[in-house]
């Protein structure tokens, strides 16, 4: 259960969706390294933030488990842990219920 909770505080803030957003898209695209993983650099450059504060968000995607970071020379490489978004995802499809999943009134 900590974990999970540890999810959801990381996905509670729009800067860690969007950094995750980020590393999403950016796994199929040149700039990524040759094991599916984004230089830190490259967020940088994407993210309108400061650089201590995206590195703030970067540890705290990382100590929750949903980001996987390696050190390599003098920049850190940043990848999605896709096991601990099936163990996410299993636990929020747990409360799902039998009707179908459509969007609430007023959303689209």
């Amino acid at each position: 259960m900590r974990e999970t909770v540890q999810y959801f505080k990381a996905l509670a803030d729009p800067a860690r969706l969007q950094i995750l957003e980020f590393l999403l898209e950016q796994e199929d695209r040149c700039c990524s390294g040759p094991d599916q993983t984004v230089c830190a650099c490259h967020i940088e450059e994407r993210i309108t933030l400061a650089q201590p504060t995206i590195s703030h968000h970067m540890k705290v995607l990382v100590d929750s488990g949903l980001v996987k970071s390696e050190k390599r020379g003098r920049w850190v490489y940043y990848s999605i842990d896709y096991e601990a978004f099936h163990e996410l995802a299993a636990f929020v499809s747990r409360y799902r219920g039998t009707a179908p999943v459509t969007a609430r009134e007023g959303e689209q």
